[in-house]
């Protein structure tokens, strides 16, 4: 009886050949459904990808945000400015020059001069008492308060270091300009005619109109 041949066969059956069954390991599914998984995402974030590059290069997002700031430029209007006080020329501008200094003559040249550049001159002589000998800068412009914004700026472009004050109780539309001490000589014709220039020229009237971006 051969070694292969199972007890009890006595001999009848043998196993004969030389192949046998081999086992095979089980196959590992899981792997399988993580690598799909992975490519399946993969796939995505590629398509996601070259979606927003096709919108950089075809300007899809410039055109979002065009549109975005459009959207909020049409609900914002620029506000209308406050109305503006009409400037007078010099020609309509009196002015009464005062010394308030010791030295003789100032008044009568500086009103010379001033009648040169166009304005009307008024009382041309010493300061009163109250400012007599007291006004220590170059000069000290007075007016009444309805020359705040008209005659006093036109009279400061000739010596813009003057100090500006209005007195609700004068009387009449003149303006004072009192010499003080520091007094050197009026702007440059040239400069007081520059500023003057800009302060008289005619501004555009603005509107609430919406604004353009």
């Amino acid at each position: 009886m051969s070694m292969l041949t199972p007890p009890g066969m006595g001999g009848q059956y043998r196993i004969t050949g030389d192949k046998y069954p081999r086992m095979r390991p089980a196959r590992r599914r899981g792997r399988l459904v993580l690598v799909v998984t992975a490519s399946v995402v993969v796939i995505g974030i590629l398509g996601w990808g070259t979606l927003q590059l096709v919108n950089v290069f075809t300007g899809g997002g410039d055109r979002a945000s065009a549109a975005g700031t459009k959207a909020d430029c049409a609900t914002k209007a620029s506000p209308s400015p406050s109305p503006t006080v009409a400037v007078p020329q010099p020609r309509a501008v009196t002015v009464n020059v005062l010394n308030a200094t010791t030295r003789s003559g100032l008044a009568k040249r500086t009103a010379d001069e001033l009648k040169k550049r166009g304005f009307r001159i008024g009382e041309v002589g010493n300061a009163p008492q109250q400012w007599d000998k007291k006004v220590k800068g170059t000069g000290l412009l007075i007016g009444p308060a309805s020359a705040l914004n008209t005659a006093l700026p036109v009279l400061a472009t000739q010596l813009p270091t003057a100090e500006r004050s209005t007195d609700p109780t004068r009387k009449g539309p003149a303006v004072d300009l009192i010499i003080g001490n520091g007094f050197k000589e009026l702007a440059r014709k040239t400069d007081a005619d520059r500023a003057l220039a800009e302060l008289t020229a005619p501004r555009p009237t603005a509107t609430g109109v919406k604004t353009s971006c």
